[in-house]
């Protein structure tokens, strides 16, 4: 018997997985919001822009909890600098009016801030690329250096001795100027801009044909919706106060950076489960809230986001993996010369929307229910990608921080939809030789460290690339057992938006997805295997 049987063996079964499955669909339903995780960023606009919000102590004591032991908040290099400068911003506030805790702790938390964005201010390397970078940093510097430069608050001053903050090596000033013009002229604002309205928080109680969507939402944002309402008594704000304080009660006092997410959370976690070959039965409900705003330009993620090429195309295959009716062509007002644009306008190109978007054209291709023109897709996006992919064999893109959640999902799309290309099998060789090299010595993957949603796009990737060499199979097993530990519930937040996101029962149905194919490909090698 070989260390595999010995030390490894699995104890669960394929029908414990499912049931894990079922359990989570019905939870999923339970909550018609959606869950994410807390934004650092979101939450500390609130501190500043809402202190008349339920919650505000909470919201505080949760900026001083989370602060790392350096200053800053949130993950490591780039990625810190929003969250920093937010939550730095949002104490000095706390400190200007009856503040939520000690003064002197906020103060000390303040200069700690500061220092801590002396130096991320200064690096230069590349920011991430996440979502209105370009318009959350010069706000939020501007907002800092007024505080630096008016008079002190009560209470310490150590940190008057900070000179005025500069924007970070390569950014201009030119797109938050463009908006804050826009937004003074009374024009129309477009509704990619309503998730970040709160950059231009003292124009925006102003702007002029922006109103809240049903719950009440402005952009799906509640530092957005914060910002539009400008207070509790705006005689026309009372269906967006009742969303924000339904959302500060949902989530105790800290916000996520967009809710609600409803299409977003049940096509994600539809389709991953039904990819793994976990049969599903659409509970009540569930196709319905999917195709409730699926119009001739698809869907959005949720009230308050425009409609979208990478939502709508994991909303299609959810929708086909159910059995109900499929559109055929509101992903065209998406295609580019380059391929598909995640939003008509969107600066670059996301490999992650256009693998979903192989993935919804394919599985139409595949019922025998696309046209010429789907089929000539089929085959652009399946050079788009490859052409893509790193020298090392991993893809990245601009909506997650992990290069394995990209990779997984140009390689799932390629191996299921590509197969006829000729140099499709070359590609998927290159993406197992760049995943055997990344794995950890205790059979995980991780960006930072070793985490269950990374581990489980690992396993994802060597299953579906056809390969069963020995390293492969090996690497599965230590991956699987690792996902035996670890149960997935837990993880740091690798999703883009405003700050990084953990989508939770998104995650957690990735790592049952894994661990379901894991059981059944490993029973399926060979006794020598």
């Amino acid at each position: 018997m070989d260390r595999w049987a010995v030390e490894q063996a699995p104890t669960e079964t394929r029908a414990d997985v499912r049931g894990e499955a079922d359990d989570l669909v019905a939870e999923m339903m339970r909550e018609p919001h959606g869950r994410t995780s807390p934004s650092t960023y979101e939450t500390a606009r609130l501190v500043s822009l809402a202190p008349w919000l339920a919650g505000h102590a909470e919201r505080v004591w949760y900026l001083l909890d989370t602060q790392r032991p350096d200053g800053g908040w949130g993950p490591p290099g780039g990625y810190a600098l929003v969250p920093t400068l937010s939550a730095t911003e949002a104490l000095i506030t706390a400190l200007r009016s009856p503040p939520s805790a000690d003064p002197a702790t906020l103060a000390r938390a303040v200069e700690r801030g500061l220092d801590a964005l002396s130096g991320l201010l200064r690096d230069t390397a590349p920011l991430p690329d996440t979502p209105a970078v370009d318009l959350i940093v010069p706000a939020l510097i501007d907002r800092l250096n007024q505080h630096l430069t008016a008079a002190p608050p009560a209470g310490p001053r150590r940190w008057q001795g900070h000179t005025r903050l500069d924007l970070p090596p390569g950014m201009s000033r030119r797109r938050i100027d463009a908006v804050r013009q826009l937004v003074a002229s009374g024009a129309p604002v477009p509704d990619k801009l309503l998730h970040a309205l709160e950059v231009v928080a003292d124009l925006a109680p102003g702007a002029r044909r922006v109103a809240p969507v049903r719950p009440g939402t402005v952009g799906a944002s509640p530092a957005a919706t914060a910002a539009w309402l400008g207070g509790p008594d705006r005689p026309d704000g009372s269906e967006a106060l009742a969303y924000l304080e339904d959302t500060v009660r949902r989530y105790g006092g800290p916000v996520p950076c967009a809710t609600p997410v409803t299409v977003f959370e049940r096509a994600w976690v539809t389709s991953t489960l039904a990819r793994s070959g976990i049969a599903l039965t659409a509970p009540p409900g569930l196709i319905s809230s999917l195709t409730a705003d699926l119009g001739a330009a698809g869907t959005p993620t949720g009230p308050g986001l425009p409609a979208d090429a990478d939502t709508t195309s994991v909303t299609l295959v959810a929708l086909g993996r159910l059995g109900a009716p499929v559109p055929r062509d509101c992903l065209w007002p998406y295609e580019t010369d380059e391929g598909f644009c995640t939003w008509p306008g969107e600066d670059g190109f996301s490999v992650t929307t256009n693998a979903h978007v192989l993935d919804a054209l394919g599985h139409l291709a595949a019922r025998g229910e696309a046209g010429p023109r789907h089929h000539a897709a089929v085959r652009r996006l399946v050079t788009a990608l490859q052409e893509r992919q790193d020298p090392q064999g991993s893809w990245s893109d601009r909506w997650h921080a992990s290069r394995l959640y990209a990779t997984a999902c140009c390689v799932l799309a390629l191996a299921e939809f590509g197969a006829a290309h000729p140099t499709v099998a070359a590609a998927l060789t290159r993406a197992v030789d760049w995943t055997l090299a990344t794995q950890r010595d205790d059979g995980s993957w991780g960006n930072w460290a070793g985490t269950a949603e990374e581990t489980a796009y690992a396993v994802q990737i060597l299953m579906t690339s056809g390969q069963q060499r020995p390293a492969v199979v090996e690497a599965v097993r230590s991956g699987y057992a690792y996902l035996c530990r670890a149960d997935g519930q837990d993880g740091p937040a690798l999703w883009h938006d405003k700050d990084l996101y953990r989508p939770t029962l998104i995650v957690r149905a990735t790592v049952i997805a894994a661990r379901y194919q894991a059981l059944g490909w490993l029973s399926s090698l060979p006794v020598s295997a």
